[in-house]
C-alpha cells in the first residue's frame, strides 16, 4: 500500500503469464505490486486468454498467456516503479533468456500519467501497446474512458485491432478496487506448474 510522501500519479500496469499456474501467478503479482512501498493498486482486470506473440507474429504453438491489467496510484518515479515491476518478476521466476519467450511472469508499465519519455530501459507511453488486444480490452474493463496518450481514447484503439482475446471461464477481477481480492484462483487448464 502506498505511504506517498511526493505527488501521485495514476500508472497502467500489463501483466501476463504463459508458464505454470498462471492464475495464481498474476494474483500474486497483483499482491506483490500493492506491498510495494509508495504503490497502490486502484483496480485489477478480469484475466483474459491470448495467442503467444513472438518477433514474428502470433505462435499457436506455445502456451496460451494469461494477461490482465492494474491501475495504480504511486508515488514512485517511473524508473523506480520500473525496477520494482522487474523485482516481482525476478521473485517470481521470471528468466530473460530469450526475446519474447514463454515466461512466468510478464510486468509492463505501459503508461505512467501524461508522461512520454524515451530511454534505453523505458518508452512511454508503452511503444507496442495500442497494437495488443491483450493490453487495451483488460485496460477498458477497469476504465471505460482510459486514454493512450496521443493516440486515443483505448475503446477506439480495440475497435481498430484485428485481433481478440478471449474471455476465461469463471475469471474474476484480479483486485476489486476496495481491498486485494480474496477469490479463489480459477482452476487453471494451461498451468503446466
Amino acid at each position: 500500500m502506498s505511504d506517498a510522501t511526493g505527488p501521485v500519479t495514476r500508472a497502467v500496469v500489463a501483466l501476463g503469464s504463459n508458464l505454470g499456474a498462471r492464475d495464481e501467478l498474476l494474483r500474486d503479482a497483483v499482491a506483490a505490486l500493492d506491498a510495494v512501498a509508495g504503490v497502490t493498486v486502484v483496480s485489477a482486470s478480469t484475466p483474459v486468454s491470448s495467442v503467444a506473440l513472438t518477433p514474428e507474429g502470433p505462435d499457436e504453438t506455445r502456451p496460451e498467456y494469461l494477461n490482465a491489467v492494474a491501475l495504480v496510484e504511486t508515488s514512485l518515479d517511473p524508473i523506480a516503479l520500473l525496477d520494482a515491476l522487474q523485482s516481482i518478476e525476478s521473485d517470481h521466476g521470471r528468466t530473460r533468456n530469450v526475446r519474447w519467450g514463454d515466461r512466468t511472469l510478464d510486468l509492463d508499465l505501459v503508461a505512467f500519467g501524461d508522461l512520454e519519455l524515451e530511454t534505453e530501459r523505458l518508452t512511454l507511453p508503452h511503444p507496442r501497446a495500442a497494437e495488443r488486444a491483450f493490453v487495451l480490452e483488460p485496460w477498458s474493463e477497469i476504465d471505460e474512458e482510459a486514454r493512450l496518450g496521443s493516440l486515443g481514447r483505448v475503446t477506439d484503439l480495440i475497435a481498430a485491432l484485428p485481433d481478440r482475446t478471449h474471455p476465461v471461464p469463471g475469471a474474476t477481477r484480479l483486485h476489486d478496487g476496495r481491498r486485494a481480492s480474496s477469490a479463489p484462483a480459477v482452476r487453471d487448464e494451461g498451468a503446466t506448474a
